[in-house]
């Protein structure tokens, strides 16, 4: 890829990781290496069990995992998160520093700035890190402008409607 651009994924509607993922899939077809860092994320998906069919081209490595939404961790387990968080992201800088993938995707990188455990500071040194020949995507709720700012794309998923509202929760195969 001669030049690689920074896209964000963001809002409160349900498809940013989806979206991540597709595009991830895409590049694949295309025979480009993948890798998705997933942050705050530690129940087994289909994405993990999917990406295992792609022979090594696309790799998920999750940072910062928990079996327990961020929201339901105590002080102490979120205090944890932040120092492993911490110890974790040198993986994503060897990444970038060894060009070992042309696309790379932060997934929920926004859950895990706004739950504290990476600054605004702090993200947007990944983004300015990036190897030019490498594809960033970043997903998550809220971003912040700061990050907006240094994408050259970004795309907002809004929820018109969502049938959690009527109490129907994460599906395997479907949400996970």
């Amino acid at each position: 890829m001669n030049k690689g651009f920074v896209q964000v994924y963001t809002g409160d509607g349900k498809g940013k990781t989806t979206a991540a993922l597709g595009l991830g899939l895409r590049a694949v077809g295309r025979g480009y290496n993948v890798i998705m860092f997933q942050f705050l994320k530690g129940f087994e998906s289909g994405e993990l069990k999917s990406v295992l069919c792609l022979k090594g081209k696309f790799k998920i490595i999750r940072l910062a995992e928990t079996k327990k939404f961020f929201f339901n961790l105590d002080q102490k387990e979120k205090e944890a998160l932040k120092k492993k968080v911490g110890a974790e992201l040198r993986q994503v800088y060897e990444v970038m520093e060894n060009h070992a993938c042309d696309v790379l995707i932060l997934d929920e990188i926004m859950a895990a700035l706004h739950g504290g455990l990476l600054t605004v500071e702090e993200v947007c040194k990944l983004i300015e890190s990036r190897p030019p020949g490498m594809e960033l995507i970043l997903t998550g709720r809220s971003a912040p402008d700061e990050i907006l700012e240094r994408a050259d794309l970004v795309t907002e998923m809004r929820c018109v409607k969502h049938y959690i509202d009527q109490g129907v929760m994460a599906r395997v195969g479907i949400e996970m």
